[in-house]
């Protein structure tokens, strides 16, 4: 049996799909049983640190073409028509393969909140969305929320074909050692206490109502915002600003943060906030509570299914509601959590085993494709 995922997906263009490939493709070759072999499928010259150490079963192949190309139509068939099983981790992918497909899915934002994207991108979205479920033999969703959603917004999907497959923090999301933190307090000018946001800063993440909340609490415990800023959204900063949170220190925004430096600044956050209105998973969540940071989040499917009882929980609607969490976590209200108990629960072992398993089921029960 030879399995094939592609990687063409791990570059900056997609931070959180490359994130799951690379994680995926790091664990699944551990669990190969004899008479199995794995291929991954990357763009030429995409580096590939998880590769090393690999295998004799795995092995690289470049496909010089993006998922965004029309060519991958007929050439990544050509290219793949030897496998028993194609991974598709994104929803642009050769609509007729040739063998049995998986295929994973993480939100429908675009859908659920329209407001976010233009309309002929809403409308490309489901309708290419819809050819790569047609075209796949088994869907991944990242959650049972986002399970639910997609049975919800395309009704005639079968049940039994869609499985729900959590994410997990990668490995080095751990609690730091206080030389690492003083690295990260040291180089971000940061203050020994501090709540903590990372993300991007798309309208649903719903950073301007954060930042209100934030300024109705007095407090001295800064707000530091991490993680990739897209321009189109500056709404958040420049609330920021008229409120003079910025100018004050109450608010810092840091801007993109290293892989290397995300365990040590969870590790050293008072507590972290994620006000998010909509998420398929919430892996910065999950990362905070492996680092042993306790978490105030939104009460949103997605959050309250992978945090349970161990997060507290604000309506992400409300402004005050937001701000009454804010100072209970400032004030060391907060009872202690046993985050790091909830994050051990998710691990890319189980992942990769659990995906090996879908594989192994079409391959095994469906056969090519003719």
């Amino acid at each position: 049996m030879k399995y094939i995922l592609d990687a063409r997906t791990v570059s900056p263009h997609f931070p959180g799909i490359g994130r799951y490939v690379i994680n995926l493709g790091a664990e699944l070759p551990g669990h190969l049983e004899t008479g199995e072999r794995l291929e991954v499928l990357r763009i030429p010259g995409t580096p590939m640190g998880f590769y090393e150490g690999w295998p004799e079963a795995v092995r690289l192949v470049d496909a010089d073409f993006s998922p965004f190309s029309l060519r991958q139509q007929w050439q990544l068939p050509r290219l793949i028509k030897s496998g028993s099983v194609y991974h598709s981790p994104y929803y642009l992918m050769p609509y007729r393969p040739g063998i049995p497909t998986v295929l994973t899915l993480y939100d429908l934002i675009p859908i659920l909140f329209p407001e976010t994207t233009r309309i002929h991108v809403r409308l490309l979205f489901r309708w290419m969305t819809k050819l790569a479920m047609r075209s796949a033999d088994q869907i991944i969703c990242i959650s049972s929320s986002t399970r639910r959603d997609v049975l919800a917004h395309f009704q005639g999907l079968d049940p039994e074909k869609v499985f729900n497959v959590p994410l997990a923090p990668a490995a080095h999301f751990k609690p730091q050692p206080r030389t690492e933190i003083h690295r990260i307090q040291t180089e971000y000018g940061l203050p020994r206490s501090f709540g903590l946001y990372i993300g991007i800063n798309k309208p649903h993440k719903n950073l301007t109502r954060l930042v209100r909340a934030w300024s109705q609490v007095s407090t001295d415990v800064p707000l530091v915002i991490g993680g990739a800023w897209d321009p189109r959204y500056p709404e958040a900063r420049i609330t920021a600003d008229r409120l003079d949170l910025v100018g004050t220190g109450r608010v810092r925004f840091i801007g993109h943060v290293t892989e290397r430096d995300l365990p040590g600044l969870y590790s050293a956050c008072r507590f972290f906030v994620f006000p998010s209105l909509y998420e398929g998973f919430g892996l910065p969540v999950l990362e905070a509570m492996a680092c042993g940071a306790q978490v105030i989040c939104a009460e949103t499917s997605g959050l309250t299914e992978i945090a349970g009882e161990t997060a507290s929980y604000f309506d992400p609607q409300d402004t005050s509601s937001i701000a009454e969490a804010i100072k209970k976590a400032v004030s060391g209200e907060l009872s202690a959590k046993n985050v790091l108990d909830t994050a051990s629960q998710y691990t890319w072992e189980r992942t990769a085993a659990a995906t090996l398993e879908i594989y192994r089921s079409i391959a095994y029960n469906t056969g090519h494709r003719k």
